[in-house]
């Protein structure tokens, strides 16, 4: 039975490894993503945001998202959403999904967007699953993301 936990420092590689996987997989690592990685602390949890974990039977981190504040605009950003290889196909992605918008409703965090893309058919119908909605595509910090989606709660 996989569990979530939230973020303690020493899964730190292990969200760092999750998520480079899927992006060199699909895309490229830019910019951003490189900043967030060696900021973790400062980027997310230091800002009021948590990382979420998805840990197997065997103590393994198979899964991860992040809980990000954007401040400037009074909004959280759901990001760095990744299930290993070999976890995938098995709910890590709706529980890590559920686990996060359980939390943010809980910290009374009013809107969620993320940004995607559409190539990712799985995780696009993840997001619409958890109630997420298509909105116009604006302002996109990633280069590979050509879908904009939000979620008030």
């Amino acid at each position: 039975m996989t569990r979530i936990i939230t973020y303690e420092t020493r899964y730190m590689q292990d969200f760092i490894r999750l998520n480079k996987q899927w992006i060199e997989t699909w895309f490229r690592l830019e910019q951003t993503d490189i900043d967030t990685f060696a900021h973790i602390d400062d980027y997310i949890i230091g800002l009021g945001g948590q990382i979420f974990l998805a840990i197997d039977e065997s103590g393994q981190v198979v899964g991860c998202c992040a809980l990000k504040p954007h401040l400037e605009s009074d909004c959280h950003e759901l990001a760095k959403m990744a299930v290993s290889p070999d976890a995938q196909g098995k709910g890590i992605g709706r529980k890590l999904g559920e686990a996060l918008l359980e939390y943010a409703r809980s910290h009374d965090v009013k809107r969620i967007f993320l940004e995607g893309n559409t190539r990712l058919e799985a995780s696009i119908a993840l997001y619409r699953k958890l109630g997420f909605k298509e909105i116009p595509l604006k302002n996109n910090a990633y280069e590979r993301c050509d879908i904009l989606m939000e979620i008030f709660l």
